[in-house]
């Protein structure tokens, strides 16, 4: 008798562990993605022990979730990231080969091309884009004109703008585009919540254009956050609805305007103030998940769309690496380079993921992954199939988060704000040019000595890309770039 009570409560424990992580997923987890802007791996505590900055929030995440330590966004500058991490494609397959939209630009995602919030929304979900978008508009214009003459003075703001989050399978959007670009004012949907009437003096950090009355910077993370934040409590009311909330930060991207509320609080100046407001912000997205009921049943993601450029602050912006030589502290950890590198501190990133019941606390994945992968992820763990032509670039990692396999992607390609490419395979990195391709190479525009076309590293003993091997390992150099083309020529 004693061994077949022993033998069943084997069992027992067996089923209710296996429960416990990977097995027992639930069918529809709500899902909120939170992207930080410019921020650098090496500025959370969890992934850099030497940081200055205190990040007991996001650290908090790390502990009770999956931490993935060789995670990437798809660029190291701004809009082909989020591009990519909607679609599941690379950006320079687009009309966008390098660098980022700018103020005025029209939409980037082409009309046919399936998103993750569209994919979503067939599922069922109710979705929503709050904060920074970046991916252009068809702003409508007075009289035909174009809407960046007189620096946007012909947009006709009685019209719906068109183009935006709305159009690409969000039900919802609150946001300011881009909080250095005009309009300065919120864009609720297709209109903006006030018409901007005031031209913004030239001593607000920006590019010229108008503004609404009394527009602030310090106020746009205080406001976004408090609109996701209600947004959370009130899609809690709907409990037999799934939600997919994408809440992109504008922060620590200039302007680098901390509240009041976070103004000193850190010893790296306005910028670690600023990192500090961001750590807040995803606590008060944990508190809001937890506060109404949602905590168990949500997928959360926390990550960045590129590496930092390490500005100071001063005057909303500062001098490229200028917290690291002002404050001793390095956004980029122990990786070389800043945003827009082609380097690894211009796009190791990151990357947090807790799913309560699914995910081990306190587990660490140095799988090779994409903010672009996490489209095919989602389709998996719902059992979706993605139409061909869709995320052709994209691969799932779902088996990783159930514990089901401990590899993700063989390849990634990485590209910098000038559009120099870098091919991962394993330890091994290629890049095809002698410069960074981004931010470092306005610091250095003379160079950097490196006398080879490219440049070859072996990220395992060298995961600060010092010592280029590119003449020691020829035919690697010819395998990854064989690769790297073959990639590119894929339609």
């Amino acid at each position: 008798m004693k061994k077949i009570l022993l033998f069943t409560l084997f069992f027992v424990v067996i089923f209710f562990a296996g429960c416990e992580y990977g097995i027992n997923k639930p069918e529809k987890p709500n899902i909120v993605i939170i992207l930080a802007d410019d921020m650098g791996i090496g500025d959370l505590q969890c992934y850099n022990q030497s940081s200055k900055i205190s990040t007991p929030n996001i650290d908090r995440l790390a502990s009770e979730g999956m931490k993935f330590t060789d995670a990437h966004s798809a660029s190291a500058v701004c809009t082909p990231t989020r591009y990519s991490l909607l679609t599941g494609r690379y950006c320079w397959r687009t009309r966008l080969k390098k660098g980022v939209l700018w103020p005025w630009d029209e939409p980037l995602i082409e009309g046919n091309r399936l998103t993750i919030a569209e994919m979503l929304r067939q599922q069922g979900y109710r979705t929503a884009l709050i904060g920074k978008w970046h991916l252009g508009w068809n702003w409508p214009v007075k009289d035909s004109i174009s809407p960046g003459k007189n620096n946007g003075a012909g947009v006709d703001y009685s019209k719906p703008i068109t183009g935006g989050p709305l159009d690409h399978g969000f039900d919802y959007y609150f946001g300011d585009d881009v909080p250095n670009f005009p309009p300065y004012t919120f864009i609720e949907n297709r209109k903006v919540t006030i018409v901007p009437t005031v031209v913004k003096p030239d001593s607000l950090f920006g590019h010229k254009g108008m503004m609404a009355p009394g527009w602030k910077l310090q106020n746009v993370m205080p406001s976004i956050t408090k609109r996701a934040v209600r947004y959370i409590a009130d899609e809690s009311k709907d409990i037999k609805t799934p939600f997919f909330l994408f809440f992109s930060l504008t922060a620590p991207h200039t302007p680098i305007a901390p509240d009041d509320r976070f103004k000193g609080k850190s010893i790296v100046g306005p910028y670690g103030d600023y990192v500090q407001e961001v750590d807040f912000v995803v606590g008060e997205i944990m508190e809001a998940l937890k506060k109404n009921g949602l905590e168990k049943n949500t997928l959360l993601v926390f990550t960045s769309d590129n590496g930092s450029p390490a500005r100071n602050g001063k005057d909303w912006s500062g001098p490229i690496g200028s917290v690291v030589s002002e404050y001793g502290h390095n956004p980029s950890g122990i990786y070389r380079g800043f945003k827009g590198d082609v380097w690894e501190g211009g796009h190791r990133e990151p990357f947090i993921i807790k799913w309560p019941g699914v995910v081990k606390p306190g587990s660490v994945s140095d799988a090779l992954i994409t903010s672009m992968d996490i489209m095919p992820t989602v389709a998996g763990i719902l059992d979706v199939n993605i139409p061909a032509g869709n995320t052709e670039d994209a691969h799932s990692f779902e088996g990783i988060l159930t514990g089901k396999t401990d590899k993700a992607r063989e390849y990634l390609i990485n590209h910098s704000l000038k559009g120099v490419f870098a091919i991962r395979k394993g330890k091994w990195k290629l890049i095809l040019s002698d410069r960074s391709g981004g931010f470092s190479d306005i610091v250095n525009p003379k160079g950097f000595g490196i006398e080879t076309p490219g440049q070859l590293y072996d990220l395992e003993k060298d995961p600060g890309e010092k010592n280029n091997l590119w003449k020691e390992y020829p035919e690697i150099v010819k395998e990854l770039k064989k690769k790297l083309r073959n990639i590119q020529e894929r339609e």
